[in-house]
């Protein structure tokens, strides 16, 4: 029996370029792809303007957090700049 992956989806925006509807687009997109697979999205992690030039972002280590208790199986972001 396969057992369904549990998935945390972690969406980011960096700048005063992007919006808070980049996160949105983001997750819809994450989401469709998640129901396409049939995969379970246990948990959503998001941080605004925020960048990726740093792990210092209260979220991304919230989910490095829950990933230690084994919470989900895949992280799942839009694109790898993202992460």
């Amino acid at each position: 029996m396969l057992s369904i992956p549990k998935v945390a989806q972690y969406a980011r925006f960096s700048s005063d370029n992007q919006r808070s509807e980049s996160i949105d687009a983001q997750i819809r997109a994450m989401n469709q792809f998640c129901k396409q697979n049939h995969w379970q999205v246990v948990s959503t992690y998001t941080d605004e303007a925020r960048s990726a030039t740093t792990d210092n972002r209260p979220q991304f280590q919230q989910m490095i957090v829950d990933s230690g208790k084994g919470l989900f199986d895949i992280v799942l972001v839009h694109k790898l700049d993202r992460f």
